[in-house]
């Protein structure tokens, strides 16, 4: 145990009840996120509803020097709510409320543990959505947030960053702050919501957030398309998205993702081939245009043509599919654990970033389907590693060779997971000693007892 926790859990337990639990099976399942990070039990969990009770627990951990990790859906893929010194795990997945919607002025205001699904029901009848897309249905506002999360509608709508109107964070012992509003831009004093967007928790607790709505579009058009070779569907990308077509998603599955998604999700009348997933946006008139010349450089990029899918069924189904990705590549082989990789680079790289990994996952003899979002640079690869001695350092080994190679293009060893404990070591070579130097100052002024997600985003954290 750190600090006085026994004496924090006591008090803690007097205003939550039993929503403040030392039970072994819920510490267990907050000891880890969906990565291969080692787990650790925190001591005991939290369950707050509001951001008053969230205030009150942080004063708590500050008084008696007890870390605290904030927890959503558990779907970190960087080891970002694993408790590295015990502590206290904060879930906020029962704080899901929709606080306000303002129509009129296409703005939201929901608490930290909705999510996005949760959210595009309630707005269902007001022809309002919320875009911003990570690919997992159970993300959490705050968790995206947290991570500065991406997804397959950021080629057309921005990612989270871009979305986020405004923030309510818990400080270190207890103090709230509210940054940003409901106006679409503001040049007045620091933007502190920026600051906390990709924090990790690092900094403070979110627990309200201010969002962008948009319109839903009148026309929605979706296709699948299949190429001979993955260098056809990376070039098809890279030309598109050159060209100025304004599509709204644009996935890519290499020809072992599709075979497991094929497997999965049965995916009728495709074929285990490189495959880009499209989906465009707009009048009827418009998105027909777009897709149209999307398709016509496909074609000419040796594409077997579109697959489209032609009613929302049709197309709930293919982008179901791409959501399952990860879990369809997990069953490619049963009792494996899975190392996602995060790289990105200039559209104008991609393909070296693509293709140079492909040649470095052959050459490695893992099975890692590759899937991305490249509508803005950005993939992963799903490393499925055997229970044997010595394959996660060798997946490891792979992970850093993709990275290097992006860091090379001018790239970034994360698009959308963050940092948590996976990315630190490449910290630096990204972003240089003196901004390392500015963001850990940043740390101890917001953070100076060193309680708040301890462990992540710095070596030495």
């Amino acid at each position: 145990m750190t600090g006085d926790v026994e004496t924090a859990i006591a008090a803690a337990r007097e205003f939550l009840g039993d929503r403040l639990s030392t039970n072994s099976s819920i510490r267990a399942h907050h000891s880890h996120g969906e990565d291969t990070q080692t787990p650790r039990l925190p001591d005991a969990v939290a369950f707050p509803t509001t951001t008053e009770e969230v205030a009150r627990l942080l004063a708590l951990a500050f008084a008696h020097r007890v870390p605290v990790v904030p927890f959503g859906a558990g779907t970190s893929l960087e080891g970002h709510v694993t408790p590295v010194r015990g502590g206290l795990s904060i879930d906020l997945s029962r704080m899901n409320g929709m606080l306000e919607v303002n129509a009129e002025d296409m703005d939201c205001r929901v608490q930290a543990g909705a999510t996005r699904v949760q959210l595009n029901e309630h707005l269902r009848d007001q022809g309002l959505f919320f875009p911003v897309d990570p690919g997992s249905l159970d993300s959490t506002f705050g968790g995206m947030c947290a991570t500065r999360a991406s997804g397959t509608n950021a080629v057309r709508y921005g990612t989270i960053r871009e979305n986020v109107l405004g923030l309510t964070v818990v400080l270190a012992g207890g103090r709230v702050v509210r940054t940003g509003g409901r106006v679409r831009k503001s040049s007045t004093g620091y933007d502190l919501t920026r600051l906390f967007i990709g924090s990790e928790g690092t900094l403070g607790i979110i627990t309200e957030i201010g969002l962008r709505l948009h319109g839903i579009p009148e026309a929605t058009a979706a296709a699948a398309c299949q190429f001979p070779t993955l260098r056809g569907a990376v070039e098809t990308t890279i030309a598109v998205l050159q060209s100025g077509i304004p599509v709204a998603r644009m996935e890519l599955l290499d020809e072992v993702q599709m075979a497991a998604c094929i497997a999965y999700s049965r995916l009728d009348g495709l074929e285990a081939l490189p495959s880009l997933f499209f989906e465009f946006h707009g009048t009827e008139a418009s998105a027909a245009e777009q897709a149209a010349r999307a398709e016509e450089i496909a074609v000419e990029c040796g594409a077997k043509g579109f697959r489209w899918a032609t009613d929302a069924a049709d197309r709930n189904r293919l982008w179901r599919a791409r959501h399952d990705a990860y879990w369809a590549a997990l069953a490619l082989k049963p009792g494996h654990r899975s190392l996602t990789t995060d790289a990105i680079v200039p559209i104008s790289q991609l393909d070296a970033l693509v293709l140079g990994a492909k040649a470095d996952i052959e050459a490695s003899g893992f099975t890692a389907p590759l899937v991305g979002h490249v509508g803005d640079g950005n993939f992963h690869s799903v490393i499925l590693v055997p229970d044997e001695p010595g394959a996660l350092d060798r997946a490891w080994a792979l992970d850093r060779k993709i990275v290097a190679r992006a860091l090379s293009l001018g790239g970034s060893c994360s698009g959308e997971h963050g940092v948590g404990i996976g990315k630190r070591e490449f910290l630096e070579a990204e972003h240089g000693k003196e901004a390392i130097a500015v963001m850990r100052a940043i740390k101890s002024a917001l953070d100076p007892r060193g309680l708040l997600n301890p462990g992540k985003m710095f070596l030495d954290g």
